[in-house]
């Protein structure tokens, strides 16, 4: 099946038995090496979406990359680890001939209406109307419009930078709605936070990635394909490491999704 949107083919899983489905990589989603780690995030949660016996919305969703992706087929083993009345714990391997490359773990549940709010602030910042768009220079970036309102991607002649905070719009290139997989893959639109704070580029990647979902279906989809705001700032760098904490808020500041990663570096 070929999808109206290159995000959609990137989805495209087939079953081959009862507990696994299989996808192929995507030209249109490659990163430095192997594909986009959010592209991967969003197949990952998008093949339990698929699955009959799944309940509920994603709550909570936590992918580790275990090693690069190779460009072809990839095979997903899922198993719903235990359902419970209001929400299901499901554990997801991502393979390469029988080579396990990323595993995951997720937790879907049943929304009820109860008392709410909503105690996150979205950043004071000018809309995405006559912003520059811009982005780092890789391929999977194209799939989107980005456009910075503080600290965008370094250039070559970038001094170091007190501050690792970066917020940004960005919606879908071709403006697909916005859902569940597709905030999955935007968690993890942020560029690495070292770059910013050292002004420079050298090997560095995402080792394990956690995002929470705090909006609906029904408010994603209502959001259509109108840009959401991104803000993503580091709390340590140590030791080859560094945390990144990220937001992402509708245009009327619904928080939609929060999210945590732990990633490598080598400079």
């Amino acid at each position: 099946m070929t999808g109206t949107f290159s995000f959609d083919d990137a989805l495209d899983l087939q079953p081959v038995d009862d507990t696994v489905m299989r996808g192929r990589t995507q030209p249109d989603w490659a990163n430095m090496v192997g594909p986009f780690g959010g592209i991967t995030a969003a197949v990952l949660l998008h093949a339990v979406e698929l699955r009959p016996d799944r309940i509920g919305e994603p709550l909570a969703l936590t992918v580790n990359y275990a090693a690069p992706i190779a460009d072809g087929e990839f095979d997903i083993s899922l198993k719903p680890a235990r359902t419970n009345r209001t929400n299901q714990h499901w554990i997801a391997e991502l393979s390469q001939d029988g080579d396990i490359k990323t595993t995951a773990t997720m937790v879907f549940g049943i929304r009820r209406d109860t008392w709410s709010d909503d105690e996150s602030r979205m950043p004071g910042v000018p809309g995405p109307e006559g912003l520059t768009i811009s982005g780092p220079p890789l391929i999977w970036v194209k799939q989107y419009d980005t456009r910075y309102v503080e600290n965008p991607f370094p250039t070559e002649d970038s001094e170091p930078s007190q501050s690792s905070r970066t917020t940004l719009w960005v919606r879908d290139a071709n403006q697909r709605t916005l859902d569940f997989a597709a905030l999955t893959a935007l968690s993890d639109i942020f560029y690495p936070r070292v770059y910013l704070r050292r002004g420079d580029f050298f090997p560095a990647g995402t080792i394990s990635l956690t995002t929470y979902f705090h909006a609906s279906g029904q408010e994603l989809e209502n959001i259509g394909g109108d840009f959401v705001l991104g803000s993503a700032h580091a709390n340590r760098f140590a030791d080859g490491y560094f945390d990144q904490s990220g937001h992402v808020w509708s245009r009327d500041g619904a928080l939609l999704a929060s999210t945590h990663q732990i990633v490598y570096f080598k400079g």
